[in-house]
């Protein structure tokens, strides 16, 4: 999912680059979606495996 934020983030600075001000907006926006989503997946997953008593390798 990462990695998907991280594409639209690029396609957004190469759109912004060359002045299609829409795609770059709805880009950015997207991205920014992506990566709000991934932090808060990552995060349940920190406090899954800790309170299952788990410790990351």
């Amino acid at each position: 999912m990462l990695g998907w934020a991280v594409t639209f983030f690029i396609i957004a600075i190469v759109a912004a680059v060359f002045g299609f001000g829409g795609i770059a907006s709805a880009s950015a926006g997207i991205a920014q979606i992506l990566f709000v989503l991934f932090l808060i997946l990552a995060i349940a997953a920190l406090f899954g495996r800790a309170l299952r008593g788990k410790t990351p390798r």
